[in-house]
């Protein structure tokens, strides 16, 4: 591993990106950033998860798995209204109905209160433009970066917690596919921690052993026997 300003960086083959990318996520449980009592984790947890889910695993691939998942996480964040729960008919069925509560009020000779509701009733009426937007321009990002800008940019995760990229470097015939790895932790201080618990890990653990995804159709297809239980953390790896 290669440590700089930048952040901590592997060249090597899939194995070793997905080993990377476990011992990032250890170091950073270790320092306290999973847990919500810890001041790390009041701050991390939510960018915590998000990183656990986007870093790349022993199961999946660059060009499918990986590229998906980068592109959902750089999709246009939510609206108002897709933060609220609703969508953009919901909010077009709202805007009728304070429409019509607004001629009421104004049949009733208030004024005031018929521009307040038409007022309403314009605000949802453009919330459910903006939903209605971000949804279609997702789905532009998600075909253009797919099939576009993965060709051009490396694979990138960014959040408050972590900025990472992965490239894939040249395709040696002994060697197979080569790629480079590198995570930055975004706060100096954490990233401090970080650094140590990962030489710690390098002194104490002589071999890493991947997490992998279990295959649990095998045991089910056996009759009476229970499929082996599903582990609650894929960040957690058996080390000897």
């Amino acid at each position: 591993m290669e440590e700089s300003i930048s952040g901590f960086k592997v060249r090597g083959d899939w194995g070793d990106i997905v080993e990377h990318g476990e011992r990032i996520t250890r170091a950073l449980r270790d320092a306290g950033v999973h847990d919500p009592d810890h001041d790390y984790g009041a701050r991390f947890t939510r960018a915590f998860n998000d990183w656990e889910e986007w870093r790349p695993k022993a199961h999946e691939t660059l060009e499918s798995d990986v590229s998906e998942k980068t592109a959902d996480q750089a999709s246009v964040e939510e609206g108002k209204g897709e933060k609220a729960g609703k969508g953009p008919d919901e909010d077009i069925k709202t805007a009728g109905e304070k429409l019509s509560e607004s001629y009421e009020q104004l049949e009733e000779d208030d004024p005031g209160a018929a521009m307040d509701t038409w007022k309403e009733s314009i605000d949802y009426v453009a919330r459910a433009a903006d939903s209605a937007g971000r949804k279609a321009l997702r789905r532009v990002e998600d075909t253009v970066y797919q099939n576009v800008m993965t060709q051009l940019a490396p694979y990138y995760f960014d959040n408050e917690l972590i900025s990472a990229n992965i490239q894939q470097s040249t395709r040696g015939v002994d060697n197979g596919e080569q790629f480079v790895f590198e995570v930055n932790v975004n706060d100096d201080v954490l990233k401090d921690d970080v650094s140590d618990r990962l030489a710690e890990l390098d002194e104490e653990v002589d071999r890493w052993h991947v997490e992998v995804e279990k295959d649990t159709d095998a045991a089910e297809a056996i009759e009476g026997a229970e499929p082996p239980p599903k582990p609650e953390d894929n960040s957690k790896s058996t080390t000897n």
